[in-house]
């Protein structure tokens, strides 16, 4: 008898499954999402409070610089001249207490021109306070005779006239404010190459303890008061005021200054006790002097204009110091313009 076919025979059941159940495969689970980072983020936040942090302590100085500075009519009025230009004066009275003697009234100590060319030079031009000048109204006489007669604003006229610019800025600072200002920044370093000891200014400066050493406010006004016993006289002197404001000026914006806040509010209360400036002038105006100061130093166009004679008699007013006649007008020129060289201050 024949075998039915094989597809009709019955077979061993086939396993169980989803399929043969007639239920729909379950859909699988969606993945699990990682959470994103963006550090970016972050930083550019934190950068943003560091921003607003600066800006609100900048925007703090200025306003405290700009209420408490002491200030003075000064200023001539007279038409502008290219450029930028300041009218740095050391005054010395004794009202600070800094100084104790028997001299009267208020004289400018030292007398310096910082200029800033349209082309962006700087120089710092000190002018002797012996200089024989024109004095607006009182005829030949010393430079700083002006600043006796008529205060900041004579004095500012008679530069004026002497030099063919427009003094946009005048600031003035009293010995006490030099000696204040020494110890706001921890003291300076400066250098003088020959023994001192001169009862005038108080200076004592042993070499054997080296040439260059670091002094504080009290020794570094004696440093820059210094005069009768330097054989240059007041040459010699304002190199040495030149040194002790480039020092300051150093440790004002280095970065440790720049960074520490309890610095900065001791300078800022140093400052505005020892300044004294004009009408118009402004902490942003400070900060760009002190930047033209530096870039005057470190070019090297810092001295006095030429000179003729350290002992010129006129009469009448005793020995004073004497300009070149042919070089001196050349000299304001070439500072106006911004062509100055170091061969064209005084060399001797």
């Amino acid at each position: 008898m024949p075998r039915p076919p094989a597809a009709a025979r019955p077979g061993p059941l086939a396993p169980a499954s989803p399929l043969n159940d007639h239920t729909q495969p379950e859909p699988p689970s969606p993945p699990t999402r990682k959470k994103r980072r963006h550090p970016l983020r972050w930083v550019a936040a934190v950068l943003v409070i560091l921003l607003a942090l600066v800006g609100a302590r900048v925007a703090w100085l200025v306003h405290d610089v700009n209420s408490k500075l002491q200030r003075v009519e000064a200023l001539s009025g007279a038409d502008d001249t290219p450029g930028e230009t300041w009218l740095i004066v050391g005054s010395d009275s004794r009202a600070d207490g800094a100084v104790v003697d028997n001299t009267e009234g208020a004289r400018s100590d030292s007398i310096m021109l910082l200029h800033k060319a349209p082309g962006g030079q700087a120089s710092l031009t000190s002018l002797p306070r012996d200089t024989f000048v024109e004095i607006p109204g009182y005829g030949g006489n010393k430079i700083n005779a002006a600043y006796s007669y008529g205060g900041p604003t004579l004095l500012v006229a008679t530069v004026e006239q002497l030099t063919g610019l427009t003094v946009d800025h005048y600031v003035e600072v009293g010995m006490g404010g030099v000696s204040s200002m020494v110890d706001a920044v921890g003291g300076i370093n400066v250098c003088l190459d020959y023994d001192v000891n001169d009862a005038d200014s108080g200076l004592v400066w042993d070499t054997s303890q080296g040439e260059c050493q670091d002094v504080d406010g009290e020794k570094a006004l004696a440093y820059s008061r210094m005069r009768k016993s330097d054989p240059t006289g007041d040459i010699g002197r304002g190199l040495r005021q030149r040194a002790v404001i480039s020092a300051v000026v150093s440790k004002a914006v280095s970065t440790s200054t720049l960074t520490s806040f309890s610095q900065q509010d001791t300078l800022v209360d140093a400052g505005t006790q020892a300044l004294v400036v004009d009408q118009d002038a402004s902490m942003v105006d400070l900060g760009q002097m002190l930047l033209a100061f530096r870039s005057a130093s470190n070019a090297g166009l810092t001295g006095a204009p030429p000179i003729a004679s350290l002992d010129y008699e006129p009469g009448g007013i005793g020995a004073a110091v004497l300009l070149e006649d042919t070089t001196a007008p050349d000299f304001f020129g070439k500072l106006r313009e911004g062509t100055l060289m170091t061969a064209d201050f005084n060399q001797s």
